[in-house]
């Protein structure tokens, strides 16, 4: 698998494969923010099939309380709650007949649903 991984003084890890940094950056370069300063949010929310689902958003710039981390030249930002729930999760984008999006590989995950952007830990 095409991926590379960075790590916070924490020891928090989030892997993002070329495909999905490829992706990323299409988004911010599309975004009219500042560059030097947006990125990408990381995020885990309770909903979805299985109790929690991910999100992605790419943000101007990150809030107070959040680990910055810098995974493949993008800047990440997670929340306390959502780092919990993330260290060691691969980011993808895949493309299908079904569609293409991103896709999560979640270690800490101890069940999931078929749709993929949900989880049960």
């Amino acid at each position: 698998m095409d991926s590379t991984q960075q790590q916070t003084a924490t020891g928090f890890q989030l892997i993002l494969t070329d495909r999905a940094t490829a992706e990323v950056t299409k988004f911010i370069e599309a975004e009219e923010i500042a560059k030097d300063t947006a990125g990408l949010r990381v995020s885990v929310m309770p909903g979805g099939c299985s109790g929690f689902k991910y999100s992605l958003n790419i943000e101007e710039t990150s809030l107070e309380d959040d680990a910055v981390v810098e995974v493949n030249g993008i800047r990440v930002f997670v929340d306390g709650f959502s780092m919990q729930y993330l260290h060691g999760v691969t980011i993808d984008y895949t493309t299908s007949m079904q569609g293409s999006g991103f896709t999560f590989s979640n270690p800490n995950a101890t069940g999931g649903c078929g749709c993929g952007t949900s989880f049960t830990a």
